[in-house]
């Protein structure tokens, strides 16, 4: 009886507590940060290896470069244009024109990117290392929350499927219980020959997986009395695959925007 109220209890406070801003927990976000350093080229790679500990999402010590209680962090474009986002206008001005005030309401994220990629060129070029690990921490972050599916639809939280709380069991709470089996690979970086539109294939490329979480994360409830270890347990087995495979593309991407930025600055050299 008193594990039985302790699982109920466990499921309200699911329920009822608010769901956090990033796309990502610690945990995900920590792992996909760590594995870009190992995506970078040479002599770029021997210098975030040296400073690890100095970017801000890796440090035990330090906080978060961006502030994780923005809501414009996402970007619900599912509520404004139908997949694939064929016309979706590639500028935030343009987007105001054509949607008005429900343009306001959807989240930044891509305008985001795009600021804090050309903060992290000009760190670059300023030569200044905590500016340069500070920018690209921001990113990264930025970066790695976009690579979540949940991140780029009106239906984030389960609201609209009945499955109240899907952001943060998704995002959070299955990398947590997935620990040491949370392994992925990562492509090496690459040059982006136009950083201001490979978001927006980042974006399409996320979004076809939204469909399925949805669908896993059912599966993975039916016929449970709660979140459980059980129940996370069926979701890995699920879902497990696609958190590996948005946290590699998310790691390959941060490191390619990276040495993209480092490029574009004139590849200074680093201490």
């Amino acid at each position: 009886m008193l594990k039985r109220r302790l699982v109920l209890a466990f499921a309200v406070l699911v329920l009822s507590s608010p769901s956090p801003a990033s796309a990502w927990g610690p945990a995900a976000r920590q792992a996909a940060l760590t594995k870009a350093l190992d995506t970078l080229p040479g002599p770029l790679k021997s210098f975030y290896r040296a400073h690890r500990l100095e970017l801000p999402s890796l440090s035990p010590d330090a906080e978060p470069a961006v502030d994780d209680s923005l809501p414009e962090r996402r970007f619900m474009i599912d509520r404004l244009v139908p997949y694939p986002f064929i016309d979706l206008p590639r500028t935030e001005k343009a987007l105001k024109e054509r949607f008005g005030e429900e343009a306001d309401k959807i989240g930044r994220a891509p305008w985001l990117v795009q600021e804090g990629y050309a903060r992290l060129v000009e760190a670059f070029k300023s030569g200044d290392k905590s500016r340069i690990l500070n920018e690209s921490d921001a990113l990264g972050l930025l970066i790695i929350d976009l690579r979540n599916p949940l991140a780029l639809t009106d239906n984030s939280d389960g609201q609209k499927t009945n499955q109240h709380g899907l952001w943060a069991r998704v995002g959070t709470r299955l990398p947590e219980a997935m620990e040491k089996r949370l392994k992925f690979s990562a492509e090496a970086a690459r040059y982006l020959d136009d950083p201001k539109e490979y978001v927006f294939g980042m974006m399409l490329a996320s979004y076809v997986w939204i469909d399925n979480i949805v669908y896993f994360e059912a599966l993975a409830k039916r016929g449970k009395p709660g979140y459980t270890e059980i129940y996370y347990e069926s979701l890995e087995l699920r879902c497990g695959e696609i958190v590996r495979d948005r946290l590699g593309e998310a790691a390959a991407d941060v490191g390619s925007y990276w040495y993209t930025a480092w490029t574009a600055a004139g590849k200074p050299e680093l201490k």
